[in-house]
């Protein structure tokens, strides 16, 4: 069993660092007034603000602001500025064992996703595919802080995961399976193949989102994980939104699906409202979850905080 980080709540600290590309400090400062206004207690990584070029600060130095959140006592939950690229650099300078012995909540999506699993394969830590700092602010629909702080603030168990009202999740190959949940972004995940961090997807859950990617790229990025076995190990496959993915030759997401996710024959669901787009289910990485497609339900089956 994963560990559960400790719960977050109002009041505690959060420790905000950049691990992959650079943001506007303006962006920063705004959406810490959003946390503050909640009720938290904001600390700042030595080099949130870094920019230097497509990254904000060296590898050593974005992984050096992890490390020093994780062991940061006042600290109880760790928030990304944002994705880009350049967060599995991180990942050779990252204490595995003593992330392990101080777990935190660390929530985030896109090019964080390496981390996610990383920390979940090498630290045994559940970690949250949710919100980014970014995502603090008045324009961010209730239905995402819901989710947010249903993960990292109960331990309500079990708990169903749904989409928002009139978006159904949609099953399309029957089953019903239990196991823990790993995945996310698919372009960052391909990425890690080959890699000591490559994703392990024996006897989980496999989720996938993707944004900004042609019909024929996420076709070339989903056969890349089937030859590396990710399909063929999972029990079950989760499809999120590919947001703002253009049609190629005249196929869709929704083709795409059909034609190659669909005969892999897994327990599959589809339509998850989570990653990129407006809505963004909270997804526990490293809990373990129930796909039930016969009923087309989708449920965590464990608390995935402690007290």
């Amino acid at each position: 069993m994963a560990i559960r980080p400790p719960i977050l709540k109002a009041g505690d600290t959060i420790g905000i660092v950049t691990l992959g590309s650079p943001l506007d400090a303006n962006i920063i400062n705004a959406r810490i007034s959003t946390l503050r206004s909640m009720g938290f207690n904001v600390i700042l990584g030595k080099y949130v603000y870094s920019y230097t070029g497509y990254l904000a600060g060296s590898d050593e130095e974005r992984a050096s602001d992890l490390m020093h959140m994780f062991l940061d006592t006042r600290v109880k939950a760790i928030i990304p500025t944002r994705g880009g690229v350049g967060v599995a650099g991180i990942l050779p300078y990252l204490d595995f064992n003593l992330i392990n012995r101080n777990p935190k909540i660390i929530t985030g999506y896109s090019d964080v996703t390496v981390l996610l699993n990383a920390l979940y394969q090498f630290s045994n830590l559940i970690t949250f595919h949710s919100l980014l700092l970014i995502d603090f602010s008045n324009s961010t629909v209730p239905y995402n802080f819901n989710q947010f702080f249903a993960a990292t603030s109960t331990i309500i168990s079990p708990r169903r995961l749904e989409n928002p009202p009139g978006i159904p999740l949609i099953s399309r190959v029957m089953g019903n399976v239990t196991a823990p949940i790993v995945g996310g972004n698919l372009t960052s995940l391909v990425g890690t193949l080959g890699t000591p961090y490559e994703i392990d997807t024996k006897d989980k859950i496999l989720f996938l989102e993707d944004v900004h990617e042609p019909i024929n790229t996420i076709y070339r990025y989903i056969n890349h994980l089937k030859l590396a076995g990710k399909f063929r190990d999972c029990v079950g496959i989760l499809m999120g939104e590919c947001t703002e993915c253009s049609p190629q030759y005249g196929r869709t997401y929704e083709d795409l699906i059909n034609d190659v996710i669909v005969p892999l024959g897994k327990p599959l669901m589809t339509n998850l409202r989570t990653g990129h787009g407006i809505y963004k289910m909270a997804i526990p990485i490293g809990a373990v979850v129930n796909l039930d497609t016969f009923n087309n339900t989708l449920t965590i089956m464990e608390p995935t905080v402690s007290l």
